[in-house]
């Protein structure tokens, strides 16, 4: 059966693809992560990878266009040489991977990152990351978050981490994280294609599934000055957490069988 043919695979991936889109054009895209886990409930993780980036570069072309005047010129020229790094680092590394692996890898990310808020304070603000020279630090969690975003578009942890503490303001830390996942998107599209991940059948199901995408980024931006970020946030995290939950458990039997 085609997957674009499945009804169990729609009824995830629509509010699945809403809630990236909401997260991403208001809350600094830090769910883009969560469209692959919960995809992977039906259909296999590295094909919910696949059709969950075109889906995303949807996004990032409303998602530009709202903050392409608010952004950090400076922090970027830092980032995307890591994050670049990163990506040919996952794209060199990706006839390695199989299912099993994608879900303990998508799963433990998936839990360690509300755990990580709700418990760690890793991200607290005013901490330096791991007290390294400025660009040292841009470099490492731009790397990381460059891998993790090729891999199942999780790049947003690390980046965060090199970002909260910049204490810069809601408008502009938006609008960077928003280019940012703009440009580290449209590069993976070449890796992607070369390995045979964009095919008709990811490609047609990314198509009907686009209209949601913008949909999604239309209402984040409205609720970015209606909602509190705090609501929204935990929500998601809640989310995160139960999928990641739901991947773990199912690549530690896997592995076991």
């Amino acid at each position: 059966m085609l997957i674009v043919e499945s009804l169990a695979f729609y009824l995830v991936a629509v509010p699945a693809v809403l809630l990236v889109g909401v997260g991403k054009g208001g809350f600094a895209g830090g769910f883009g992560m969560l469209a692959v886990p919960l995809l992977a409930f039906t259909i296999s993780p590295l094909r919910a990878a696949a059709i969950m980036l075109p889906i995303l570069c949807v996004m990032d072309l409303t998602g530009v266009k709202i903050w392409l005047n608010r952004w950090d010129h400076a922090l970027m020229a830092k980032l995307l040489p890591g994050a670049v790094l990163g990506i040919v680092v996952g794209a060199l590394t990706f006839r390695f991977v199989d299912d099993t692996f994608m879900r303990l890898l998508i799963g433990l990310m998936a839990l360690i990152f509300p755990l990580n808020h709700w418990l760690g304070r890793w991200l607290k603000p005013g901490r330096r990351s791991l007290r390294l020279p400025e660009y040292a630090s841009a470099t490492l969690w731009s790397g990381l978050s460059g891998y993790t975003s090729f891999v199942a578009h999780a790049g947003s942890p690390p980046v965060m981490i090199y970002l909260l503490p910049k204490k810069l303001d809601k408008g502009v830390f938006v609008g960077t994280v928003t280019i940012y996942f703009a440009v580290v998107n449209y590069v993976k599209l070449i890796p992607y294609a070369l390995l045979g991940q964009l095919d008709t059948e990811n490609l047609l199901t990314s198509l009907i599934l686009a209209p949601v995408a913008v949909v999604g980024v239309k209402l984040g931006v409205w609720l970015h000055g209606h909602v509190d970020g705090r609501v929204f946030t935990q929500l998601m995290y809640v989310f995160l957490f139960f999928a990641g939950m739901k991947l773990t458990w199912d690549g530690i039997v896997k592995v076991l069988a």
